[in-house]
């Protein structure tokens, strides 16, 4: 039986039953995606139309998923997780879920740094920093370290830090400085709260446009969405706020990513190795920025997003998406003990 946890919030996507019936048929995979983007369909849709193998879904929240697929066992029906941030990521892999994967065009196509031996990263999103027009400098808030400034006291605002993406940030920040340093850096940043951690990413940057704030956090997801809007409030938030790509003369600025593996009882193989695979191609990643307002993880992919081409060409940082697991942990203990929640 699953817990009420791991049952709360799916989604049978698939009118097909994940069941033993499935498990012989090559032309079956079963996907479980924490992914809730209308425009994954059509990504889906044109790998069934390619290779003939239909998708079943279930969509969930990532931790109702792991503990879905934890409970299941060897008895799972999944073949494949895909989820966002790689600290999500690597508890899947922390919990044994995913399986050892060796294919010679995933390591050819997606960089060293974006992918382990058990699961890839197949987009990524840059960590900004958004700052109201009129009221804050661009060159006050260059680098995520100007966030602990006493300049910015009662102007910043976040979400929880708790969150996935604020903890990949930390523990990015850790790897890069130090567990001093770090600790330092996010008692500046909540001596300088405008407010108590609220809201997601889409949350912060309104506050900012509103005067709620003058400096905040999000993901480039969120700006680039807001930036390609057909709502006219969504314009005039954007009108208020401007966007500074993080230590371009450091490390570069942080990024997330979007990813996912083969699991460890997959009953279709094959098939998820050819998903994945599908996943680097040129035409998959054209999905995952067009459709998504993600940055591809292929090198020299073409891609045609405005909103990416106003933010622009940036250095990222190139730390391993394994490191920002190992100082996950520590990451939380540091925004516990400063009184970041």
């Amino acid at each position: 039986m699953y817990s009420p946890l791991a049952r709360i919030g799916l989604v049978i996507v698939s009118c097909v039953a994940l069941t033993g019936s499935t498990y012989a048929d090559d032309k079956e995979l079963n996907l479980y995606s924490a992914r809730h983007y209308q425009t994954d369909e059509a990504l889906y849709s044109e790998f069934t139309r390619q290779t003939g193998i239909k998708i079943n879904r279930i969509e969930g929240k990532e931790d109702e998923l792991l503990e879905r697929i934890k409970n299941e066992g060897a008895h799972s029906p999944a073949d494949v997780l895909l989820t966002v941030d790689a600290s999500r990521l690597a508890t899947a892999h922390e919990m044994g879920l995913f399986a050892p994967l060796k294919s010679k065009i995933l390591d050819q196509r997606i960089p060293a740094n974006l992918r382990t031996e058990d699961w890839f990263s197949f987009s990524t999103r840059a960590r900004v920093i958004v700052y109201a027009k009129g009221s804050v400098k661009a060159e006050a808030v260059q680098n995520y370290a100007d966030l602990a400034q006493p300049r910015l006291k009662g102007k910043l605002c976040t979400r929880s830090g708790s969150h996935p993406y604020n903890l990949s940030l930390m523990a990015s920040f850790i790897a890069h400085h130090g567990e001093a340093k770090a600790e330092e850096w996010a008692r500046g940043m909540v001596a300088n709260f405008a407010r108590s951690p609220k809201g997601g990413d889409t949350d912060q940057i309104r506050a900012v446009a509103a005067g709620e704030c003058e400096v905040a956090l999000a993901n480039t997801y969120y700006v680039a969405r807001l930036m390609r809007s057909d709502k006219p409030d969504d314009w005039k938030v954007m009108e208020k706020v401007a966007v500074v790509l993080p230590d371009q003369q450091s490390f570069g600025t942080h990024i997330n990513v979007s990813g996912g593996g083969m699991l460890k009882h997959a009953p279709h193989k094959d098939a998820a190795l050819k998903f994945l695979e599908y996943l680097a191609s040129d035409e998959a990643q054209r999905f995952f920025a067009d459709g998504n307002n993600e940055w591809p993880v292929v090198v020299g992919v073409k891609v045609n997003n405005p909103a990416l081409a106003t933010l622009g060409k940036f250095k990222a940082d190139a730390l391993p998406v394994g490191s920002l697991a190992m100082y996950r942990s520590k990451a939380q203990v540091i925004f516990d003990r400063v009184g970041y929640r």
